[in-house]
């Protein structure tokens, strides 16, 4: 009785290791992280399609049409861009009191300098 219970655990042991095997070649992408929030699995594929997708964004720059927008938001009658260089963007325009001009940094969002 003995030896056909030894038989038999052998024989799944054997079934399972077969059927495990191939599962484990495809999961090489799966990191086990223990870290303050509990036990997590990782993978690898997802974050680098998430920065491929990141770079691909175009200029992290201030839009020129965006400050243009903000400028007459701001009331700025008539604006134009009078000059960009890599740190700002100027606008300048008219207002009632007469010719104004306004300077955004050249970053993502155009705040104003």
């Amino acid at each position: 009785m003995r030896k056909s219970l030894q038989f038999i655990l052998v024989g799944l042991a054997a079934m399972t290791g077969l059927t495990i095997s191939p599962t484990i070649a495809a999961a090489q992408d799966l990191e086990l992280r223990v870290g303050p929030g509990g036990v997590g699995v990782y993978d690898r594929d997802r974050d680098r399609d998430r920065y491929d997708r990141y770079d691909r964004r175009g200029p992290r720059g201030c839009d020129p049409d965006d400050a243009l927008d903000i400028a007459r938001s701001e009331g700025l009658r008539r604006a134009q861009i009078v000059r960009m260089s890599p740190r700002s963007v100027v606008v300048q325009g008219m207002t009632r009191r007469g010719p104004e001009r306004m300077i955004f940094a050249n970053r993502r969002g155009c705040p104003e300098i």
